[in-house]
């Protein structure tokens, strides 16, 4: 088994990084491999909606986006953290989001997937739902915890006083954990499920 992180937040060190180290001890306890990628300091801008991938199979800006497309396809699960900005996840992850599932081909179904919030005070549970959206379009099963998957704090030491938040990392990457073997499992007994594909709902006609 093996789990792709990804940092969104600029600090390397600060709340979100607390939070995924939390899940990270739980992980490494498990036997599950872990790869951390730092995200959220790097210069990454917006998808432009030219459709180069399409026809090339990787994203027309040549940077961490295409450095880690091969990670998540090797993964059995992909966390995703970032802070709160203004009730959303930062601009730079949600750049990095939308590159990286817009411009890989290869099938996400049944990776697990989970998103991780840091704030100081509210805005959590939106930019939890926004995360969230990417996994469940993709046919990626969301991993749940004991609470919503986010810490509190202005710094990584208040973080470390949030003991609930920490608690709900950690049995967020036991779930994960659990969920990622039982799929494993079911794929080879039974193979994974017929995906239709059929129909594409766009009206070209203007109807």
């Amino acid at each position: 088994m093996k789990v792709l992180l990804l940092n969104g937040s600029p600090h390397i060190s600060g709340c979100t990084a607390t939070a995924l180290q939390e899940m990270i001890a739980v992980f490494e306890r498990e036997g599950v491999e872990t790869e951390l990628v730092q995200v959220g300091s790097q210069n990454i801008r917006g998808c432009i909606a030219c459709r180069s991938c399409s026809r090339t199979g990787k994203c027309v800006f040549d940077d961490l986006v295409n450095e880690v497309a091969p990670k998540f396809e090797d993964a059995d699960g992909l966390v995703v953290g970032s802070p709160v900005y203004y009730g959303s996840p930062n601009g730079t992850t949600l750049a990095f989001m939308d590159r990286l599932f817009y411009s890989t081909s290869f099938t996400k179904h049944m990776k697990v997937g989970a998103a991780v919030v840091s704030c100081r005070r509210g805005g959590n549970t939106a930019s939890f739902d926004v995360l969230n959206k990417y996994f469940t379009i993709s046919g990626m099963p969301v991993a749940s915890s004991t609470y919503w998957n986010q810490v509190h704090g202005f710094t990584a030491e208040d973080v470390k006083k949030d003991l609930e938040g920490l608690q709900t990392m950690r049995n967020l990457a036991a779930n994960m954990t659990f969920l990622m073997r039982a799929i494993a499992d079911a794929k080879e007994k039974y193979g994974l499920p017929e995906i239709d594909r059929a129909f594409f709902t766009s009206f070209p006609d203007g109807k």
